[in-house]
């Protein structure tokens, strides 16, 4: 699915999800069309009665989808390696915007604890008050928990310095149209 397409679905089931930009937890009943406008990352978002819903792609089911599924080859030096994290980060997408955390530039910092097998990791939001920070915190930490030998994520959100437009990798800028 391309950032332009949109499909019309139809629920299988109770469909739990998120109402963007809000956050707020929204069930859409089983059998009602939605639209499909984003399929990244493995996770979804879908327009009911008007509104943007962000699915969890554990409900990819709901949708009547397949579940993405993230896998990575295990190392055999029991560490963590750096670059499976970033394409673990490289998977979590904003709901709104057809980039992922990444290439927009809200992630600030990644550490490695070998001997703890923890990451820690710096982010931010394109809005200070965006309502799926909390969704898109709790993305991050299971998305980094999947890269092998990783024990403990820990996500601190930050809002300085605040995220500005020339952060967007310039991909993400063409994608968006935000190039200047």
């Amino acid at each position: 699915m391309s950032a332009q397409e949109r499909t019309l679905l139809t629920t299988q089931r109770d469909c739990p999800g998120r109402l963007v930009p809000v956050g707020d937890a929204v069930t859409i009943p089983a059998h009602t069309f939605v639209t499909l406008t984003q399929a990244l990352g493995g996770n979804y978002t879908v327009i009911y009665n008007g509104n943007m819903v962000r699915v969890d792609g554990t409900d990819a089911d709901a949708l009547g989808l397949t579940a993405q599924k993230l896998e990575f080859d295990a190392p055999t030096d029991g560490l963590v390696h750096e670059d499976q994290v970033w394409d673990a980060l490289r998977t979590v997408f904003d709901p709104e915007v057809p980039v992922d955390l990444v290439n927009l530039g809200l992630i600030y910092s990644m550490d490695i604890d070998q001997d703890a097998g923890r990451v820690d990791i710096r982010m931010t939001l394109t809005a200070p008050g965006c309502g799926m920070g909390p969704v898109l915190v709790g993305d991050v930490k299971y998305r980094v928990a999947q890269v092998p030998n990783v024990r403990e994520v820990a996500v601190e959100l930050v809002f300085d310095p605040p995220w500005r437009r020339d952060m967007m990798s310039e991909e993400a800028q063409l994608e968006t149209g935000m190039f200047y």
